[in-house]
């Protein structure tokens, strides 16, 4: 059982209150990613699919490795998914210039629209959020969900989304 007492502020650290955290990220998550999986559900596709459209079109070029480290999904899973995506011409794969041997992945002229259909329903939703939160509660959450992710992947994160954190 974790330890609800180990800090001097931790009259929030309840475990009602921490419970209430987890069943907001259940769902939250659960709206956020509902539009786009009706959107998904048009193309056939699913959220294993969506994941690696983000993340190849947050990161041109990215090596299939490299989206292996983001995803933490096995070859084969990753394999499944993107031999579809690069089937249906979501994605492009080239060889690297320096290593032929590594493959980089973009989007394509389509995965590029649909990458940004998919991404704009949850922007809205995030947008609409923040507003009513204000900066401050925006900065807090941020600093939350950081907080959550494991520390050798917060770097990942684009450091214009963590502006004020300094833990990186």
């Amino acid at each position: 059982m974790v330890d609800l007492n180990s800090s001097p502020n931790s009259e929030f650290l309840r475990e009602e209150d921490l419970r209430q955290g987890i069943e907001l990220l259940f769902y939250a998550y659960r709206d956020f990613t509902g539009e786009p999986d009706a959107i998904l559900d048009k193309y056939g596709l699913g959220r294993a699919h969506h994941r690696v459209i983000y993340f190849v079109g947050r990161n041109p070029g990215i090596t299939i490795t490299e989206l292996l480290e983001i995803l933490r999904i096995t070859k084969q899973s990753l394999s499944r998914v993107l031999g579809h995506l690069l089937e249906t011409d979501f994605i492009n794969q080239r060889a690297d210039p320096a290593d032929r041997r590594r493959k980089q992945l973009t989007l394509s002229g389509k995965g590029k629209s649909l990458e940004h259909e998919l991404t704009s329903t949850q922007m809205e939703r995030f947008a609409r959020a923040y507003r009513d939160a204000g900066a401050e509660a925006v900065e807090g959450f941020r600093r939350v969900l950081i907080g959550i992710v494991e520390p050798e992947d917060r770097a990942r994160v684009r450091p214009t989304t963590m502006r004020n954190d300094k833990r990186r």
